[in-house]
């Protein structure tokens, strides 16, 4: 079978490619060949995968998923999709609601639509816990209703519903992941962790919303891409799979946990004024992917150890992007 990965260039999206290269996933998921599509926005890079290029494991098309004639030409040649393309920032998507409605909702279904004719036999489509909001104890499950707060959350719970009305209405196999937040290598330094990290080697404070009082779940890239990876072996038609970690942090506990490993002080820490419609809590109940096998092997430590070092030793990445 031939996979088709959409936003290949992006951070998880590349971390996925590694990760099926690295593991071996090929021969257990019986992948013959492997095509990228990109439209490799500022949030990408395709340094991220070119040695994976070089070795002829991937075949790249720079495009984007909105564009009807290149899905199409890709979708003729493919077996299962993985789309991790999107735009992904919440306070992006405050200032310009239209670029992510585009890519998230038209562009989901322009892929769809295109699936569906060329009779793909599993699309995955790849989601966020922000699609839930902001939930004060618990956590949500699957069958939690949606109630997205930002443009960015509510473009993406929009793509989950169409895809899912393509396994309803047309009998496609869609597969809805819904990750907790990620962090690791190849990350854009606007997300919260490779900011607070670069800003620090920068001798340059580290911003915080409010009182850094938000609580987030954080999950390694790399377990990330495992529960994906388990979506697709194991997985069935039209179900939704929680992927987290259970590991709950303020934003604040985050930046503490950064400046102690850098040998910095609390004096290091900015609050800002609080972003618009900022969700309180995110956590998501994963017992139904455990229930499939998936563990996650990273702890909070170790991963954020290495993700420090990662951004040390490659400084021109960062900076180039930044």
């Amino acid at each position: 079978m031939n996979l088709l990965v959409t936003g290949g260039a992006g951070f998880i999206g590349s971390n996925f490619l590694h990760n099926i290269y690295n593991n071996n996933i090929f021969s257990r998921i019986d992948i013959d060949r492997i095509f990228v599509l990109d439209k490799l926005t500022y949030a990408s890079n395709i340094s991220n995968i070119v040695k994976l290029i070089d070795k002829g494991v991937i075949e790249f098309i720079e495009g984007d998923i909105c564009d009807e004639k290149i899905v199409n030409k890709l979708m003729k040649n493919v077996d299962i999709v993985t789309n991790f393309a999107a735009e992904s920032h919440v306070d992006r998507s405050i200032t310009d609601p239209k670029n992510f409605i585009a890519t998230n909702v038209l562009g989901t279904a322009t892929l769809l639509q295109s699936a569906l004719k060329n009779h793909i036999k599993t699309f995955i489509q790849i989601s966020t816990d922000e699609v839930y909001g902001s939930i004060s104890n618990g956590s949500w499950s699957e069958s939690s209703i949606l109630d997205p707060s930002s443009p960015y959350s509510s473009s993406k719970a929009s793509a989950d519903l169409i895809a899912m009305s393509f396994y309803k209405t047309y009998g496609l196999d869609v597969r809805i992941t819904r990750c907790s937040n990620n962090y690791g290598r190849y990350q854009f330094p606007e997300k919260f962790i490779p900011l607070a990290i670069t800003n620090l080697i920068l001798n340059k404070k580290i911003p915080i919303y409010g009182s850094g009082s938000n609580i987030r779940e954080w999950i390694h890239v790399d377990d990330h891409c495992t529960g994906i990876e388990t979506v697709l072996e194991y997985g069935k038609p039209g179900e939704i799979y929680n992927i987290g970690s259970s590991t709950e942090l303020t934003n604040l506990e985050i930046a503490m946990k950064i400046i102690k490993i850098n040998g910095e002080s609390k004096e290091s820490i900015d609050f800002v004024e609080d972003r618009l419609g900022h969700d309180l809590r995110y956590s998501v109940n994963f017992s139904k992917i455990e229930k499939m096998g998936f563990r996650n092997r990273i702890t909070f430590e170790n991963g954020l150890d290495s993700t420090i070092d990662w951004y040390k030793e490659n400084r021109i990445w960062w900076e180039n992007v930044r």
